[in-house]
This record gives structure tokens, C-alpha cells and sequence, in this order.
């Protein structure tokens, strides 16, 4: 592709895209103390149609981030606590019987929304995870042989408590890989813990979803994501992912390599990396901010090397640092 190719002349129009994102981080800031990175993060998932995995202990702003991001969006959003106890049809619903017509009804159960919270979405039996994955993946629901559409957009945001925490199930790969992302959230720096305390005490009793302010339309949304399919990826690009993520098959520190849906699923979010700078084209530095995040969860560690310390971060980067950036 020759350089004037590049030029922002006839390209896709990204600065409403662009600014539209800045208003949902400056709107999130006046609550939320750092996690820039998570919140770009949580943009970047429902720019690119993806669900997102949360994990961190119990206390550091998980739901509270996720449910006030929600808040930015015009859109109907859900909150579902998992419960050890939880049924499948206390997710997506159920038929009752009505009297006056003799004949059943569904009533829909939380999932159909536009934004789902899934609370501690470790803690409840596989019967009701495995209901709630086909639903993020088909986009639908199927009760009583009937298929229910979820409406647009459609995102489910799962935290999750790290799994030596007491009471939880570890979730199997291939559910989650039905996750965009996986985001680890730690603990806020000593600046940034007070600054949380002195916001709090300063807002006096005052709810922090109050004072959040939507900014962006399922209209616009939408528009925003066909944006992005049309940002430019060139050959070598798309070279430079896959040969990072084959790399994560062979690779002597892990057990289980990257399948192609992380390939896609990097690209995807590298192009809405792209998009959120004002920018109609892939480059290098796009892909390295998908990857950690993309192959967080998607990729795992051989005992050894779990035993010595070694985190799949550390290994995404050294595989990084292996494959030669693309010029």
C-alpha cells in the first residue's frame, strides 16, 4: 500500500467516534479514580461487539465501574447477582400459565437488556453458566422451543472474584473464550486511595450513578461499529498477529495455546483502538494494546511455570518482544 494511501483526505469519519468516547471517559472520571485503562477497555468491548470479563477481589469498584459505564449508555441495563442457588430460568426467564387465557406466557427473565451485569459470575453452577454463554454467543434464547432475539446493542459485562477466593468455580475455557476480554483490575495506588476518600466524604450520602450523565445512543452505536469495520488493515498486520498468536501454541511456557478466534478477536479490537485515536488504520502499537487483554484468558500457563510465579502477561509479553514489528 503506497503512503498516500494513508492520508486522512478520503477516509472513514472518525473525530465524532473519537470525541464521543473522550466525553464517556471524562463522564466516568468524575467518579471513578484512575482505572483509565479499564475503562478504555470496557469501550473498546462494546465498540467491537465483544463481552468483557472483570476480575479483581471484592471492593476495588468492579460493579460500581462497570454499572456506572453502563449509565453512560441510552440503553436498558440489568444487574443479575450469581448465586451457588441460581437456575437457569432465573436468568432468561420463564412460561406461566395465565388464566384468563388458558394458555402459558413467557415472562423474560433479566438477561434480555441491553447491558447485563453479572455479578460474581464464578459462584453459580455450570447448568446456569452454560445457558447464560449460549446466550452471549448466539445473541439469543431458546425456552420452550420458542427462539427470543436479544435486542441491540447487546453486552454482558461478568466480574469475577480470583479463584482461590472461597466459594467459587473456575470457568472452562471454552466458555471463556466467548470473553473479548479478560481485565484485571488491581488495587489503587496510595495517591489515588485518597483521592477515593476525599471524593466520597465530599459527595455526602450522594449516590455516584446521580451525578453520570448518558452520552451515547444505540443509533449512534451502531454507527460507531460500522465505523470500525471499515478502518484499513494492511497485509502485514494481519502477518504480525498471526504469527504472534501461532507462536502462543508452541510456546514452552504454555499448556494450551491461542485458537483463531483470539486471532479475530485481536484484530477487532485493534482496529477499535485505532478508530478511538482518530485514526482509519492499524498500526503496530493497536495490536500490543489487544493482546494482553485478548490472551489473558484464552491462553494457559504449564504447571511449572504457574508454580514459579510466571503469569500469562508476562509470557504474552515476551512473545511481544520475540516477533519482529511489522515497518
Amino acid at each position: 500500500m503506497e503512503d498516500n494511501d494513508l492520508s486522512f483526505d478520503s477516509r472513514v469519519p472518525l473525530e465524532e467516534l473519537r470525541d464521543t468516547v473522550e466525553q464517556v471517559k471524562k463522564e466516568l472520571s468524575t467518579i471513578i479514580v484512575g482505572q483509565k485503562d479499564f475503562i478504555e477497555l470496557l469501550i473498546i468491548s462494546i465498540l467491537a461487539d465483544g463481552h468483557a470479563l472483570i476480575e479483581g477481589v471484592p471492593g476495588i469498584a468492579k460493579t460500581v465501574t462497570a454499572k456506572l459505564f453502563a449509565k453512560t449508555l441510552k440503553t436498558e441495563f440489568n444487574r443479575i447477582q450469581f448465586t451457588p442457588d441460581l437456575m437457569p430460568s432465573d436468568i432468561l426467564g420463564t412460561s406461566v400459565f395465565n388464566s384468563k387465557t388458558t394458555e402459558f406466557e413467557f415472562k423474560k427473565g433479566p438477561i434480555f437488556s441491553n447491558i447485563i451485569l453479572i455479578d460474581e459470575i464464578n459462584r453459580a453452577p455450570a447448568k446456569t453458566q452454560s445457558a447464560l454463554f449460549e446466550t452471549m454467543e448466539e445473541r439469543q434464547a431458546t425456552v420452550d422451543g420458542t427462539t427470543y432475539k436479544m435486542g441491540e446493542p447487546f453486552m454482558v459485562l461478568a466480574t469475577q472474584n480470583p479463584i482461590e477466593q472461597e466459594g467459587t468455580y473456575a470457568l472452562p475455557e471454552a466458555q471463556l473464550d466467548r470473553f473479548l476480554f479478560k481485565i484485571k483490575v488491581d488495587y489503587p495506588s496510595l495517591e489515588e486511595e485518597v483521592v477515593i476518600l476525599q471524593n466520597h466524604h465530599e459527595r455526602k450520602g450522594e449516590k455516584p450513578q446521580d451525578r453520570i450523565k448518558a452520552v451515547l445512543s444505540p443509533k449512534k452505536l451502531a454507527g460507531f461499529k460500522k465505523n470500525i469495520h471499515e478502518v484499513v488493515v494492511e497485509q502485514k498486520i494481519l502477518d504480525y498477529i498471526a504469527n504472534i498468536i501461532t507462536q502462543t501454541r508452541n510456546h514452552p511456557h504454555l499448556y494450551l495455546g491461542a485458537s483463531p478466534r483470539a486471532s479475530i478477536a485481536t484484530l477487532t479490537a485493534a482496529k477499535a483502538f485505532a478508530a478511538i485515536s482518530g485514526r482509519d488504520f492499524v498500526i503496530p502499537e493497536d495490536v500490543k494494546k489487544a493482546l494482553v487483554p485478548v490472551l489473558n484468558h484464552r491462553v494457559i500457563l504449564t504447571p511449572e511455570r504457574e508454580m514459579e510465579g510466571v503469569t500469562t502477561e508476562n509470557v504474552v509479553t515476551m512473545i511481544m518482544e520475540s516477533v519482529e514489528i511489522p515497518r
